[in-house]
């Protein structure tokens, strides 16, 4: 499932890709400190989502300032959900749901900034770099077509570099990830956590992901 949440008055646009319908009080929240009504559409591909699972998350838009909500869907009983729920429901295929959603992708293109733990099952996505102030706990993935920078514990899978980008890095305060990916070249993380805190940076070198310590130089 595929949220798209904007704000038709500026640029403002994130898109999500959600597992777990029952982590997502986090990853909304934010949203209610943005002046003026925001709005979601839902992209439910191949995908029955129940008229309680449906209910859950509009209780959760409703809390955090997304007052309006539209669900496009392949699926007939997803539409019948919406409907029963009187959320504004479109039944289309599946072809122009995926052009839909390309066209929202082409749109997003600047910098995120998420402030917030991402929980089990949450994932965010950037078509620029990514910057988390906050935990990414296991189960969660993030993903970037340039670098991530977690000010937080990466405890999750990281995937910078998304589009093929073979410069680019993932950094952390504390880097225990799951997985580690950049470009095509991927990295399982170390088994024991680490013993010793401090920020460090994944990269490519020699077709090999390598962590190093994150030294920021400073000028005289």
């Amino acid at each position: 499932m595929e949220i798209i949440v904007k704000n038709t008055k500026s640029r403002y646009l994130e898109i999500y890709s959600l597992l777990d319908l029952d982590n997502m009080n986090e990853t909304f929240k934010k949203f209610s400190s943005i002046n003026g009504s925001l709005e979601a559409k839902i992209f439910a591909v191949n995908e029955s989502i129940s008229s309680h699972q449906l209910s859950k998350l509009k209780n959760y838009f409703y809390k955090n300032n997304i007052n309006s909500i539209h669900i496009y869907s392949n699926n007939r009983d997803t539409i019948l959900s919406g409907k029963s729920l009187k959320i504004d429901s479109t039944f289309i295929k599946e072809k122009e749901i995926k052009k839909k959603l390309l066209s929202f992708n082409s749109k997003n293109k600047d910098d995120i900034l998420h402030k917030g733990t991402v929980r089990s099952g949450g994932r965010i996505s950037s078509n620029g770099n990514l910057c988390i102030i906050g935990d990414v706990n296991p189960g969660a993935i993030v993903f970037a077509k340039k670098n991530i920078y977690v000010w937080g514990k990466l405890l999750g899978i990281a995937f910078a570099g998304n589009s093929g980008n073979k410069n680019a890095s993932i950094s952390s305060l504390y880097l225990n990830p799951l997985q580690l990916r950049i470009a095509d070249v991927i990295a399982i993380g170390p088994k024991e956590k680490p013993k010793i805190c401090y920020p460090e940076i994944a990269v490519i070198d020699k077709k090999t992901i390598i962590i190093k310590p994150y030294i920021i130089e400073t000028k005289n």
